[in-house]
């Protein structure tokens, strides 16, 4: 017998398969499925994800390549490609193992290496505090992830989360 509940449970599905890449796992970023560690170019990184917001350049080679979803996404990309020009790996920059690294005392070009570009930068002048946030999606709910830092020395004095449905 069919009924309402069971075309609700398929239509949830069909959703669900269609939001899925090839191996059926779900679908992180639209275009990722279309790029292959180790295959892919840094040209076909760039035609999938469009142009970088940073590029940054390492000693040995290699370049990392930053997509910021925001500034109300939740999601900032990193591709790694190697000397070759070849996609070595992508990861996700906005995670709580990311978060948990930035630490007191560290500078403003090392936090926007680990994280990308923040949302939003704040400066609290009777505090010398500057602060950058970034949204992120934590279970189901958005929160802003910020890190303080001392306007005059440029490291981070602490860091502190909130619920991002006020901002």
């Amino acid at each position: 017998m069919f009924n309402f509940t069971s075309a609700i449970v398929l239509a949830v599905l069909a959703v669900f398969l269609a939001a899925c890449d090839k191996q059926g796992r779900p679908i992180e970023e639209f275009g990722l499925d279309k790029l292959a560690r180790g295959v892919s170019s840094e040209a076909d990184v760039r035609l999938v994800m469009g142009q970088p917001e940073t590029v940054w350049e390492e000693d040995d080679g290699t370049r990392n390549l930053q997509y910021p979803k925001g500034p109300e996404g939740v999601r900032t990309w990193e591709f790694t490609i190697d000397k070759s020009g070849k996609l070595k790996d992508y990861r996700q920059l906005l995670t709580k193992e990311n978060f948990s690294k930035v630490t007191q005392g560290m500078s403003r070009d090392e936090v926007r290496r680990l994280l990308g570009k923040p949302r939003t930068v704040a400066q609290f002048k009777l505090k010398n505090e500057e602060v950058w946030d970034w949204r992120y999606q934590d279970m189901t709910m958005p929160r802003l992830f910020n890190v303080h830092f001392d306007m005059s020395s440029g490291k981070v004095t602490e860091t502190s989360s909130s619920d991002a449905l006020n901002y």
